[in-house]
């Protein structure tokens, strides 16, 4: 029968079914998915995947535990972030199994209680449940039962599981590769994680923008990024904040963050919050006025944006990163023969003299995920040495979709750098005079997080950078565009 057909008297009866979805039932964390794709990774159809969560550990010679932390392949295959926790994958009953700490009344007095397998069952995606207690029992049943023939997977040679056993067959060599691939691209949920984590970084550094002319020292750049980040839900950073100005900022990671910002230049600002484990990775360079402070600080910022824009328009599913790392170092040894800082070459002699990394030392990008530094199955880039060192070019992987990147190309003055390089062969194509009067300018960095999507990039980064940049320094930029970010 058509719906067009359907009569419906108003005597007519129904029962109805409302069927009530919370979002811990609709929305966990993909563990079984990401169980399942390591598998796949493996290339087997049998074995047992053990993983160790963080333990609780205390400080040498102290009774104060410390910064409890998740390992991050535990992470990956539970969405947990408890301490204390097992997990097993029984790879051919597919069957994902979380072990959760015993009862402690003495724990849960002084600490609250640790997480119950009911609590656990609502808010984690797995097959099974099962406090610790129940743990040796199961591995020992396990490995008499398929040990003989598949290996019980493990990631280091000191987790392997405390059961007697005369022969366990142990794998500890396969399962971390595994990972690394199935880590490299993101899933739907992961990308909603980072994005999520990209937001709440750039509030933090819009705010930090609005603020800088009340600021007297980098600690106070660094109390109020934290400030913003734990006041909108995300407690942990990425990494540590970089806060540094003026000489500071060609201190790649700079992190005491302790000085006067009086007489300085620019601040150079990397920093990136944390959302549910999953990182974002942030750099933004800016005057500690309303406009450059010097033709010197200009001049290099608008040479690191011509970088970071000409690398980022090329992202896309095909490409070689490598690629992109040569192109900044191309496009940097240009601008730096028009400053007169570089000289008496070829762009590429100079770039096999290995006379640009001097100025830009590190690599233009890196895996972003649970890491702020991921992992992958091949590093998408070398390091900032000369070309002669790279490894060969068709050995560097490819982009694909789903990969989540940064684009963070810089040019630093590091006083100790320039005066190493005077030693060098390469100091011929310096001109060492020239590039001192730029030590007050320390360095510029500019960095987004990308998502490489089927026919490019999308650049989950909010924070403020070019004009727009300028614009808040100013007094007339908004923050209601950022707010309204974080909100949807």
């Amino acid at each position: 029968m058509r719906a067009s057909e359907l009569t419906v008297s108003p005597d007519d009866s129904f029962d109805i079914l409302v069927t009530v979805v919370t979002d811990s039932e609709c929305d966990k964390y993909p563990a079984k998915q990401h169980a399942r794709r390591v598998a796949a990774k493996l290339g087997v159809r049998d074995g047992l995947i053990y993983l160790v969560g963080k333990a609780t550990i205390n400080y040498g010679d102290s009774d104060q535990p410390r910064p409890f932390r998740q390992r991050r392949y535990f992470y990956y295959l539970s969405g947990v972030d408890e301490a204390d926790c097992y997990l097993t994958y029984d790879i051919r009953n597919d069957l994902l199994t979380l072990y959760v700490p015993d009862f402690s009344l003495q724990h849960a007095i002084w600490m609250g209680p640790t997480l119950t397998v009911d609590e656990a069952r609502q808010r984690y995606d797995a097959d099974r449940f099962r406090y610790y207690a129940a743990l040796r029992d199961d591995l020992k049943s396990w490995v008499d039962q398929y040990n003989k023939g598949s290996p019980v997977y493990i990631l280091h040679s000191s987790q392997r599981p405390e059961i007697s056993s005369e022969e366990l067959r142990l794998d500890d060599e396969s399962l971390i590769p595994a990972m690394d691939a199935a880590r490299e691209t993101k899933d739907e949920y992961e990308i909603r994680m980072i994005r999520q984590a990209s937001k709440i970084s750039g509030l933090a550094h819009r705010r930090i923008l609005e603020n800088i002319h009340r600021m007297s020292n980098e600690a106070e750049i660094e109390g109020l990024f934290l400030d913003t980040c734990v006041s909108h839900g995300a407690k942990n950073q990425a990494y540590e904040i970089i806060a540094g100005s003026g000489p500071n900022a060609a201190v790649l990671h700079y992190v005491k963050n302790n000085e006067p910002l009086s007489g300085r230049q620019l601040v150079c600002l990397d920093a990136g919050a944390e959302w549910d484990c999953y990182a974002s990775d942030v750099t933004r360079t800016f005057p500690l006025g309303q406009d450059w402070p010097s033709t010197y600080a200009k001049d290099i910022y608008a040479l690191v944006e011509e970088m970071q824009e000409e690398c980022i328009k090329r992202v896309k599913p095909g490409i070689r990163f490598r690629n992109l790392h040569e192109l900044a170092h191309v496009i940097a040894i240009k601008g730096l023969q028009r400053l007169g800082i570089l000289k008496d070459g070829s762009v590429e002699e100079i770039r096999r003299s290995g006379a640009s990394s001097v100025f830009f030392p590190h690599g233009l990008g890196h895996h972003l995920g649970l890491e702020c530094h991921d992992v992958s199955t091949q590093p998408i880039t070398a390091n900032g040495r000369p070309s002669r060192e790279f490894i060969p070019q068709m050995s560097t992987p490819l982009l694909q979709e789903g990969m989540v990147l940064t684009i963070e190309p810089g040019i630093y003055f590091n006083k100790l750098a320039l005066e190493n390089a005077r030693s060098l062969p390469l100091a011929k194509y310096i001109n060492l005079e020239e590039a001192e009067k730029y030590i007050p300018v320390g360095g510029v960095r500019i960095e987004d997080d990308l998502l490489v999507t089927s026919t490019g990039y999308e650049n989950l980064t909010t924070a403020p950078k070019g004009e727009d940049m300028l614009e808040i320094l100013r007094g007339r930029g908004s923050i209601d565009q950022t707010i309204g970010q974080l909100c949807q």
